[in-house]
């Protein structure tokens, strides 16, 4: 009989990031599994989400720093608070709203659970966007242009997001395959078939075989008128039958053809649940929320042409402002 081996989906959390003292984000990026199995577990998710809002907050205030920077010091203090502030009262307004979403459609996630996939996409983006500072500042002293300036940082904003979003959805993907995003099915109980009767076939064919074997052949002895009996020798029993070794995560299924080369089966994916449908609705709220609420708390960067101010008067909208500095520029 031939095996063929089927791969047994094992996930083990071990947090080797943790164990290392190494930066959350650095855990993020290299070990971004583990990070999914947390959140799969609900296990340390308090002191998870905390790390991730202590580094996003520093990295946003940086970030922030150098926005401002094109106006004085001042405003780059100012920046520095107000963009951390952005992020987070934009997810203190959406974040209910992507919790609500998940209990109405039955997912089964906890408040914690959201909120820390929610702030591995945020810790991303802001990650990224102190990465890009160095190459603001460059452009804010090599080529000191409002316009151009303020279109630099609004595409360095945006493409952080993106890669922060494709964290999310592929955190809710994750969570979507342990069944997080499904209503839990009852139990079914199976009952076991009944053992069927003994055949009595088996037992009048194996007599005559076992009788057959048993008699001795009697056969006549070499110049002599009487006989010799001679004993066929018992035959000799089969090996033991020896299961085959089997590493940890396998299974063993037996194959109809004996020369046919083990084949991995395909991975069963779960269907996509209203969840993850809601889910990109939810980013689009998410999106214009925070362009709204960073309009509302303008200015980051400072008109050179006019004074320092913490707030301006509420007045059209951010993307009207994008339309009509693109205009100007070209």
């Amino acid at each position: 009989m031939r095996w063929r081996i089927d791969v047994v989906e094992v996930e083990e959390g071990t947090d080797v990031a943790n164990a290392s003292g190494l930066l959350v984000i650095e855990r993020i990026l290299r070990d971004r599994q583990s990070i999914w199995q947390q959140v799969v577990e609900d296990r340390s998710l308090t002191r998870l989400t905390s790390q991730m809002l202590l580094s996003s907050g520093v990295a946003l205030a940086c970030y922030g720093a150098v926005l401002g920077s094109f106006h004085g010091v001042q405003m780059a203090l100012t920046s520095a608070v107000k963009l951390p502030l952005l992020f987070l009262v934009t997810l203190a307004i959406c974040l209910p709203t992507l919790y609500l979403f998940n209990l109405v459609f039955g997912a089964r996630l906890s408040i914690r659970q959201s909120l820390a996939l929610v702030m591995v996409a945020l810790t991303v983006t802001a990650m990224l966007a102190m990465a890009f500072a160095p190459i603001a500042l460059f452009f804010l002293i090599t080529a000191p242009d409002y316009g151009f300036f303020k279109l630099l940082n609004v595409a360095i904003l945006a493409l952080s997001a993106l890669v922060g979003l494709r964290f999310l959805t592929g955190g809710m993907r994750v969570l979507n395959e342990n069944g997080l995003l499904a209503p839990l099915k009852p139990a079914v109980q199976q009952q076991a078939p009944a053992a069927a009767p003994a055949t009595p076939a088996l037992a009048s064919t194996a007599a005559p075989t076992a009788a057959s074997t048993a008699a001795p052949d009697a056969v006549p002895a070499n110049g002599s008128g009487g006989t010799a009996t001679i004993t066929a020798p018992a035959p000799a029993p089969a090996p033991a039958y020896t299961p085959p070794v089997v590493p940890p995560g396998y299974m063993l299924t037996p194959i109809a053809n004996p020369h046919q080369r083990p084949v991995l089966p395909p991975r069963q994916s779960q269907p996509t649940p209203p969840s993850m449908t809601l889910l990109y609705v939810w980013i689009l709220l998410f999106g214009f929320v925070g362009t709204q609420l960073a309009w509302t708390l303008r200015p980051f960067f400072g008109s050179p042409g006019m004074k320092f101010s913490l707030y301006r008067d509420i007045d059209g909208n951010f993307y009207a402002e994008i339309f009509r500095t693109l205009s100007n520029l070209f």
